[in-house]
């Protein structure tokens, strides 16, 4: 019996390692990454949740899976607000002409096909919110600049690298000073930042302009407007600049916009599931998961189109060399993070008997570097079976890889943070940065240009052996999790994160 026993195991040891090899094989020598990128980045571009371009993506992953004989659905979970992006073009048209680059930001009103020109404007300046009512008289019929004018476009490892330290320090202490009087003159309106462009635009504006650096050589964070009526569009910073100085310095300066756009109205939002059925196991669930959407400063690319494309490569991978799993291999395609984890706490909530049974999650969105760093997330025994996993991944992979077990449980930052909340072992494959905080999240430079592909290989290797050695373990994950510690800052027990519904309703947001 004992010798049964061992070859068993002998001959499930060489079937896991010529699994795990033919899996690096083909991700190396058969990558269709590229391919997919193309299709996602290139030809669809930005996914905003309520978009056309987000539900053209859904219905391209579907097909896609098909053509890998993958079954697929789009899972509707909810509705959003529409809109449909159009041209954006700015002119400066006085003292000089010269074209700006700028954008609308993500659902801004239309100025129509006809262009809008008029003055641009520096928010104006007030002693306290009554004197600001006052001052929004000067506003009507202009543009209005509502960001700090920044002393600088250069990193600031740029200037480490080539400045005296004492020039460097002065640069830095004007920052500051600029940012403090500009906090002064914007908390002086007693508006914030979501009120006081709707107070502009009440109070006659022609439209608003923001700009926020992302201390990156031409890095803006591009995020959405909050106007009714007028057009809100960013601009970069040094086109910002010099509209900022040609109206302080009493120039008049003078733009003409186009910003076309078209309010869709209430839009179906959904989640994209694609499975391979288990067949001893079909009950228990290995997840896949990366969310869809973006915001539309640019096309995605590393939030989240790598982490997205890393799924599906992985999916493809699957089905085409484990095809008959242990356990349902399922991928989710979240909708609506970038809002608030939407479309993951939404299948959470709706599906509880697959939440119940999942082995594991397997999550990745922070951009496109290697996985660097994978945490327990609080679940006690996660060293047991996730350190077993990764011991099959191959060398060259898993070297670059540090863990934290048990760790403490994620609360938000991405989806696998809906599942932990619902007791769920989920784990988020997080990625070296490749400047990602400062380049390409949440900006207007976040495209295909800066993949990293080598990277991205290494985490379809990753990914897709973690993937069959928790469908093919012999065991069931445990979920026990550990006693939380006290919170150093409140010295109050911390406690487990709860799971939370999604806003399933964001026809007003």
């Amino acid at each position: 019996m004992l010798s049964a026993v061992f070859a068993t195991a002998g001959v499930f040891a060489q079937t896991q390692q010529e699994i795990v090899e033919k899996i690096t094989a083909e991700a190396n020598e058969n990558s269709q990454l590229k391919e997919l990128a193309h299709e996602l980045l290139d030809v669809v571009g930005p996914r905003l949740v309520g978009s056309p371009q987000m539900k053209q993506a859904h219905d391209w992953a579907v097909a896609k899976y098909g053509e890998w004989g993958i079954p697929a659905e789009n899972q509707q979970w909810g509705k959003w607000k529409g809109w449909k992006r159009g041209i954006t073009h700015v002119d400066l048209v006085a003292p000089r002409v010269v074209s700006l680059e700028a954008r609308q930001l993500a659902w801004s009103p239309s100025t129509g096909k006809k262009p809008v020109t008029a003055e641009v404007v520096v928010l104006p300046e007030a002693t306290d919110s009554l004197d600001f009512v006052e001052k929004l008289k000067q506003v009507k019929g202009k543009f209005v600049m509502i960001s700090m004018p920044q002393p600088t476009g250069r990193p600031d490892d740029n200037w480490e690298e080539w400045a005296t330290e004492a020039s460097f320090e002065k640069m830095k202490a004007e920052r500051d000073s600029l940012g403090k009087l500009w906090d002064t003159r914007t908390g002086n309106t007693g508006l914030d930042r979501r009120e006081l462009p709707k107070a502009l635009e009440k109070a006659g504006a022609a439209g608003i302009i923001s700009s926020y650096w992302s201390r990156g050589f031409g890095v803006n964070k591009v995020f959405s407007a909050y106007t009714e009526k007028i057009p809100t569009i960013d601009m970069a910073l040094e086109d910002y600049g010099l509209l900022y100085r040609l109206a302080a310095y009493g120039d008049k300066p003078q733009i003409r916009v186009v910003a076309e756009s078209e309010n869709l109205g209430e839009m179906p939002t959904f989640n994209t599931i694609a499975e391979i059925k288990g067949t001893e196991k079909p009950e228990e669930y290995v997840i896949l998961s990366a969310h869809f959407d973006s915001w539309d400063g640019a096309t995605g690319a590393t939030d989240n189109g790598t982490g997205t494309l890393v799924m599906m490569e992985a999916m493809r991978i699957l089905k085409k060399l484990y095809p008959n799993p242990k356990r349902t291999i399922l991928v989710g395609h979240w909708g609506s993070e970038e809002q608030g984890l939407n479309g993951s706490r939404s299948f959470v909530k709706d599906h509880p008997e697959i939440v119940e049974n999942v082995q594991a999650v397997f999550n990745q969105d922070n951009g496109t570097g290697r996985v660097v760093n994978i945490s327990g997330n609080g679940f006690l025994n996660a060293y047991d079976y996730l350190g077993s996993w990764l011991y099959a991944v191959p060398d060259e992979v898993s070297e670059h890889i540090e863990t934290n077990f048990p760790g403490t449980p994620g609360r938000g930052g991405s989806d696998y943070a809906s599942f932990v909340a619902a007791g769920a072992p989920a784990f988020n494959l997080s990625s070296l940065s490749w400047s990602y905080w400062n380049y390409t999240w949440h900006t207007n430079r976040d495209t295909y240009d800066k993949i990293v592909w080598d990277d991205l290989r290494n985490n379809v290797i990753l990914t897709a052996v973690l993937a069959y050695m928790a469908s093919e373990d012999p065991d069931r994950t445990s979920r026990e999790k550990i006693n939380l510690p006290m919170n150093r800052r409140t010295g109050e027990q911390m406690t487990w994160p709860e799971a939370r519904e999604g806003n399933r309703d964001g026809t007003d947001n």
